[in-house]
């Protein structure tokens, strides 16, 4: 069964150039429309290699995979053809940076900072939680699991942002706009996935997501890419209502590789109820445990329970 997965020769660098070459309207690039149907989408290969400078049989072999000499003035030469974004442009150079030789990086989760364990408990009134690049969960508050989940229910390995978006029929539904923070989800990967080629458990998540979500299959395709920045969910919460947030996902000095991510109310009417609902996931933890009647092994009632 045809997944749409990479390409089967690794020729990544040439698949990416060949969908943005793809999906650039001619008209975009400042070329002359001389009406009638054109036979394929976007640019022609002779088009790129005119703008960019370059000879049509290198664009030829880059695309592909018949070549990995690339020069740096080159790669610009065809982001700045491409009209690549910033995030496209990171992509693509770390894509052509990439040697078959790379060691892959070490499995397992990395650990949280004692301090930025703190601060998180520290922000009473802000959702927060520690995301790994791979969008991992390694540490959250009391207010991110009232807002999202209950991570801690969660196995470790289902404690990741992008595959509860696609697989957890309760996340999901917590976005009122779930295609589109489903692809802003994708492009991330897309991104990571460029930069960090040798991860075994970044090409797990992905093999997964491939497996499993024809959605992710359809968009992973499309070859988007994009990196952190600060983005707005509506969400739509069982408790609390309907509420607009700002996510802003901050960088950790002391760990390259983490993320620091706070929800803040967007509007007033969302802070009214992300304010009650930071008051009713406290005193739902300051309640005391309720005692149950079930027999012990020896048949007598005792107190106990959660």
């Amino acid at each position: 069964m045809d997944h749409r997965r990479e390409p089967a020769d690794g020729n990544e660098l040439g698949e990416f150039l060949r969908t943005r070459r793809a999906g650039l309207d001619p008209r975009r690039a400042g070329l002359p429309h001389h009406g009638g149907l054109r036979r394929v989408p976007g640019l022609r290969r002779e088009e790129l290699a005119q703008l960019a400078h370059v000879s049509f049989d290198y664009v030829v072999r880059l695309e592909q995979g018949r070549t990995r000499r690339v020069s740096r003035a080159v790669l610009d030469a065809l982001a700045d053809a491409l009209q690549m974004t910033p995030d496209e442009r990171t992509y693509l150079f770390g894509l052509a940076d990439i040697s078959p030789h790379r060691a892959a990086r070490a499995p397992g989760r990395p650990d949280v900072a004692p301090r930025l364990r703190q601060l998180l408990d520290d922000m009473h009134d802000v959702p927060a939680m520690i995301i790994h690049r791979r969008m991992d969960v390694l540490a959250w508050n009391r207010g991110a699991a009232a807002l999202l989940t209950d991570f801690g229910a969660l196995p470790p390995a289902r404690r990741n942002i992008i595959r509860l978006t696609f697989l957890d029929d309760a996340f999901r539904s917590l976005y009122v706009e779930w295609p589109a923070v489903a692809r802003e989800c994708v492009a991330v990967l897309r991104m990571e996935s460029g930069r960090h080629p040798g991860d075994p458990d970044l090409n797990a998540l992905i093999a997964e997501l491939n497996e499993r979500s024809a959605d992710f299959r359809t968009w992973w395709a499309g070859y988007h890419v994009a990196g952190a920045r600060q983005l707005t969910k509506l969400l739509r919460h069982p408790t609390a209502g309907d509420l607009t947030v700002d996510v802003q996902q901050l960088s950790v000095d002391t760990h390259a590789d983490q993320l620091l991510a706070a929800y803040t109310a967007h509007d007033a009417k969302s802070r009214d109820a992300l304010g009650f609902l930071l008051r009713w996931s406290g005193d739902a933890r300051r309640a005391p445990a309720r005692r149950s009647t079930a027999p012990d092994p020896d048949g007598n009632t005792a107190p106990g329970g959660r």
